[in-house]
C-alpha cells in the first residue's frame, strides 16, 4: 500500500456492509483512522438485531489499523453532529467525509406510498446533507482560526440518478438530488479548503444483489467486475490529500472502468429575439431535437 492517507481521519457512513465496508477497509489500508458509521438496519430501513459497524472496526484493528464505530442516525441533526464529534473527540481531527448510507423502497410510481418516498429521501438526501453540513461547519471554523484544512467530501449518487430507473422513482430522484447538492457544496466550500465530488458506482451490494446476482467475472481472469472493492480505490484517492483542484465532479465507477460524467450541457439552441408563437414552437423544437444527441436509456426500459 502507498500510505496515501497516512495521518488522515476519515468518516464513512453506511460502512457496515457493501460499498461502505469496502471503502472503510481501503482507507484504513492506506493509513487512515476511520470512523465506521452504520445504524444497523435492514435493507428497507427497519432495525436489525446487531449493527455490523463493530465487526468492520474489528477487521481494521486486526489488520493493524485504527477505527471506531458510530451507530447514530446520520439523517438526524443530532446523529450527524455526533458523527463529526466522534471523529474530533477520538482522533482530534476530521479530514474526509464519505457519504454512502442508503436503502431502497422500490415501487412503480402509481404504487409508491408517500412514506416510501419520504423514507428514501430522508436516508439518501437528508443523510448526505446533514453530515456534510456539520463537517463543513467544522472546516469553516478551522479556516477562520487560520488552519485551512485539506478536506474532502465524496458523495454517493447512482446511475439511477443520472438516467433514471424504472420502479425507483424515489431513489432516482434522491440520487439526482445528491448530484445537485455536490455541485453546490463544491462551489460554496472551496474557500474553506474543501473539495466535494460524487461517485455513481455499480457494484454488488445488498441493494443490488438481485440485479448483480452472478459473479460477472471477466473472461479468463477471475476478475469480479461487480465486487464493491473495485470502486474503493477511486474513493480513497478522492478522499486523500491528492488531486488538488478536483472538485464538483461526478465519476461513474464499475469494475475496472472509471468515467468522468459531463452532466447537463447546453445543446442545440435557437434565439428568435422575440416571443415565440405557439404555432411555430413545435416545428422549431422538432428541428432542435433532430440536431441533439440521443439521451441514455432509463434503466429497466
Amino acid at each position: 500500500m502507498s500510505g496515501i492517507c497516512d495521518g488522515r481521519v476519515v468518516v464513512v457512513t453506511g460502512a457496515g456492509r457493501g460499498l461502505g465496508r469496502a471503502h472503510a477497509l481501503a482507507f484504513a489500508a492506506e493509513g487512515a483512522r476511520v470512523v465506521v458509521n452504520d445504524l444497523g438496519v435492514g435493507l428497507d430501513g427497519t432495525p436489525a438485531p446487531d449493527s455490523p459497524a463493530a465487526q468492520v472496526v474489528a477487521e481494521i484493528r486486526a489488520a493493524g489499523g485504527e477505527a471506531v464505530a458510530h451507530g447514530g442516525d446520520i439523517a438526524t441533526a443530532a446523529g450527524a453532529a455526533s458523527l463529526v464529534s466522534t471523529a474530533l473527540e477520538t482522533y482530534g481531527r476530521l479530514d474526509t467525509l464519505v457519504n454512502n448510507a442508503g436503502y431502497l423502497r422500490d415501487r412503480m410510481l402509481v404504487n409508491l406510498d408517500e412514506d416510501d418516498w419520504d423514507a428514501v429521501m430522508r436516508v439518501h438526501l437528508k443523510g448526505h446533507f446533514l453530515p456534510l453540513k456539520h463537517a463543513a461547519a467544522h472546516w469553516r471554523a478551522e479556516t477562520k482560526a487560520g488552519r485551512t484544512p485539506v478536506a474532502r467530501i465524496i458523495n454517493t449518487s447512482s446511475g439511477a440518478g443520472l438516467l433514471g430507473s424504472v420502479g425507483q422513482g424515489n431513489y432516482s430522484a434522491a440520487k439526482a438530488g445528491i448530484i445537485g447538492l455536490t455541485l453546490v457544496a463544491a462551489a460554496e466550500l472551496a474557500r474553506y479548503g474543501v473539495q466535494v465530488n460524487a461517485i455513481a458506482p455499480a457494484a454488488r451490494t445488498r441493494m443490488t444483489e438481485h440485479t448483480f446476482a452472478e459473479s460477472m467475472a471477466a473472461p479468463d481472469s477471475g476478475f469480479d467486475v461487480m465486487a464493491p472493492e473495485n470502486v474503493s480505490p477511486l474513493v480513497v484517492w478522492l478522499g486523500s490529500g491528492e488531486g488538488a483542484g478536483v472538485t464538483g465532479r461526478v465519476f461513474e465507477a464499475e469494475g475496472g472502468r472509471i468515467t468522468v460524467m459531463e452532466g447537463w450541457r447546453a445543446g442545440p439552441s435557437v434565439e428568435k429575439g422575440a416571443r415565440w408563437g405557439v404555432g411555430e414552437v413545435g416545428e422549431t423544437v422538432v428541428k432542435l431535437l433532430a440536431e441533439a444527441g440521443i439521451p441514455g436509456a432509463v434503466y429497466g426500459v
